[in-house]
């Protein structure tokens, strides 16, 4: 094997040939021609991609690598390790972009005359892009040269989707395998962000996102959040990872136009912020940041005497506090601040001496609680703070606006909160229409106050000996459970539910022989064409069908994954889906409501030709115990279920339709049996609630 050649792991190998790893592991003991290992560990040997593809297709296991597949498995496999290899076809992509001609001449001679003629072409589209000083360093001829491969990749890849989007699905991926390494901003928190630094705009007012004309993130990660500002016209962001820095400048890059007028200055530095500030006399109109949460080496020993700290000198428990300072020193007059938090920091006594005089100076203006999903630590409910810089002539800001949008997230009758749960739709409007009257200009009249939702405090009313600042803590709750009418109307619900489910009742068990009848798997059917199998992704434009959703037995509630493996998969009435994890008897059959929806990850589809299968027939034999026992396999933390291992048995068509009846009816029952007990915990939590507030009498 050449010493450059891209190798691929077990999974990788799974993934191209559309098979579970456990079909690897029988391949390498079955065949004695499979390739040998070429790298990695015994217990994770890594082997040689062109071998592994050659002796697929030999297999007639493969007809045609997908071109995703196969610059993605170069890209990891890359003898240099992946940032690497992601930062060269970063560089690659932008060439392509800015100078396609210049690429298509470079592409034209030999992979060696390639990676000899390539720096001079990237240094100069860098220069054009970063200016001096430039995070994305120019690669070396030797460096480039096991890369050529997967750049000529890269570039045809780029051909079919746009270099934007093919850098964007490479780079997602490089973040979903890698999960510890990156703190990630959701995509749909980083446009909420960046809504609330626009420049105040009349209530009402609505036309496209111009954005704030010039933006800073101090803390950049990924660059998801100055990736969602509209319309800039420069952007300047710090990273402390040289080569995530990098991968971030290129992504900023790719996302803006190519050349002219029109794109925004872009300048991308690498270091510690708070410790050696790239930007010192940087004066921004918006600061968007996303900073390292509970750091206790921030620079605390070594800035005691810095000027940023206007508003108190912050506690060595307290770099989140030293952020926000930074965010404020770096804003013009009236410029905005919009900062994560972790929720501590509202109500820390640590903290309150510089919570205290940012009200008392009207810098600070809101705290938006957010779900618990929102961003990792997806199981804390972090806080936005929205910051403004006071001007000279500026009188205190007499309220601050808290919002609070855990009631924004969907309910999930057994549905667990996670990244999957938070409806952002819900909260974006939540945020934005209370946030859009309070600071809206020459505003006099009082903003309403939505009861558990928003309120607009007055400073005088927090000012005291903890200064806490938690939105819970201070909106006025709303009704509980929406008051005896309300409460009424749930108890009507559970009623007809609990006589519905009376009529479900499945009548009492027969006693039956046990059948020896012949069986066949899902694998053997989808190889006959009787079913069809695919996995989700996450993909597309509408509400993605989740691993919870099935779980749950409610409707689809996911939203698109930023970074996907394919075109969306769209569910269809009839079709069968099975969860990959968890190893449970579960199955859902997909009806008309559910039709239309992208399936999620971690989901496998079975699509049963209707000829040859019965939907119910097929999902009732599927949910048996024993069955998903055998099709499971378990790993030290998860149990893995492969439906291509499930058995189904061989019956008539009209034999089938009748055990789909039973299944069906079966199914309607644990529906009702759900919803009772959705209704039943909603009517006792209301009780308590009313009985405890006085809105329900005990009587």
């Amino acid at each position: 094997m050449p010493e450059d050649s891209t190798e691929v792991t077990a999974a990788g190998i799974a993934r191209l040939a559309g098979v579970g790893r456990a079909a690897v592991s029988n391949w390498r003991r079955r065949h004695a021609d499979f390739p040998k290992p070429a790298g990695g560990t015994e217990a994770s040997p890594s082997f040689s991609l062109p071998e592994v593809e050659r002796w697929l297709r030999d297999q007639g296991k493969l007809a045609e690598v997908p071109l995703r597949e196969r610059v993605w498995q170069q890209l990891a496999g890359h003898p240099a390790g992946a940032v690497t290899a992601l930062v060269h076809t970063g560089c690659a992509l932008l060439l392509v972009r800015d100078r396609p001609t210049a690429w298509l001449e470079i592409t034209a001679v030999s992979d060696a005359r390639m990676a000899g003629v390539l720096p001079a072409a990237l240094g100069h589209v860098l220069d054009d892009r970063f200016g001096p000083g430039r995070a994305v360093p120019t690669p070396t001829a030797s460096a480039l040269l096991p890369s050529v491969p997967l750049l000529r990749a890269a570039a045809d890849l780029a051909a079919g989707t746009g270099a934007r989007q093919a850098f964007d699905f490479l780079f997602g991926r490089q973040l979903d395998a890698n999960p510890r390494q990156y703190t990630l901003t959701p995509p749909g928190l980083a446009e909420l962000m960046a809504d609330l630094a626009e420049p105040p705009r009349d209530a009402g007012r609505k036309g496209t996102r111009r954005g704030p004309r010039t933006v800073l993130d101090p803390a950049a990660g990924t660059g998801a959040l100055l990736c969602a500002v509209g319309r800039p016209t420069a952007l300047y962001a710090q990273e402390t990872d040289p080569g995530l820095a990098a991968l971030t400048a290129l992504r900023l890059a790719l996302h803006s136009a190519g050349s002219g007028t029109g794109r925004p200055t872009l300048a991308v530095r690498t270091g510690d912020t708070l410790r050696a500030d790239a930007f010192p006399q940087l004066t921004a109109d918006a600061v968007l940041c996303h900073p390292p949460f509970n750091e206790r080496n921030w620079g605390h020993d070594e800035l005691a005497y810095d000027p940023r700290w206007e508003y108190g000198f912050p506690a060595r428990t307290e770099s989140e506090l030293a952020w926000v300072q930074h965010a404020l020193a770096h804003l013009r007059e009236g410029g905005t601040a919009v900062v994560l938090m972790p929720p501590a920091a509202a109500s820390r006594r640590s903290g309150r001496r510089i919570r205290a005089d940012l009200l008392r100076r009207g810098a600070l203006r809101a705290v938006v609680a957010l779900p618990a999903g929102a961003a990792p630590p997806y199981g804390v409910p972090l806080h936005i703070w929205v910051l403004r810089k006071p001007g000279a002539e500026q009188s205190p800001a007499p309220e601050l606006l808290l919002i609070d949008t855990a009631t924004a997230e969907p309910e999930s009758a057994g549905a667990p909160s996670g990244r999957d749960r938070v409806d952002w739709t819900a909260v974006r409007r939540a945020v934005l229409d209370a946030w859009t009257l309070f600071d809206a200009p020459g505003r006099r009249d009082p903003v309403e106050e939505r009861p558990g939702t928003s309120r607009a405090v007055p400073v005088i009313e927090l000012l005291d000996d903890d200064v806490d600042l938690a939105p819970a803590r201070h909106l006025p709750p709303p009704a509980a459970g929406g008051g005896a009418a309300e409460l009424a109307r749930v108890r009507e619900g559970l009623d007809s539910t609990l006589k519905l489910t009376a009529r479900l009742t499945p009548p009492p068990a027969v006693p039956g022989e046990p059948a020896r009848r012949p069986f066949t798997t899902v694998g053997e059917l989808a190889r006959a064409g009787a079913l069809h199998l695919r996995t989700g992704a996450g993909a597309g434009t509408g509400p993605v069908l989740t691993e919870h959703d099935v779980l749950a037995g409610t409707a689809p509630s996911g939203t698109p994954a930023p970074s996907t493996d394919g075109e969306p998969l769209l569910l269809e009435a009839g079709d069968v889906i099975v969860p990959v994890l968890g190893g449970g008897s579960v199955a859902r059959v997909v009806d008309d409501a559910t039709a239309g929806a992208a399936l999620g990850r971690n989901l496998q589809l079975l699509r049963p030709d209707p000829a040859a299968l019965d939907p119910w027939f097929l999902a009732g034999f599927l949910r048996g115990t024993a069955n998903s026992r055998q099709a499971s396999s378990y790993a030290s933390t998860a149990t893995r279920l492969d439906a291509r291992r499930l058995q189904v048995p061989r019956l008539p068509l009209a034999e089938q339709r009748r055990y789909g009846e039973r299944f069906s009816a079966l199914a309607a029952f644990e529906d009702a049996l759900r919803e009772a007990g959705r209704l039943g915990g909603q009517l006792v939590q209301g009780m308590y609630d009313g009985l405890t507030d006085g809105t329900v009498a005990p009587k």
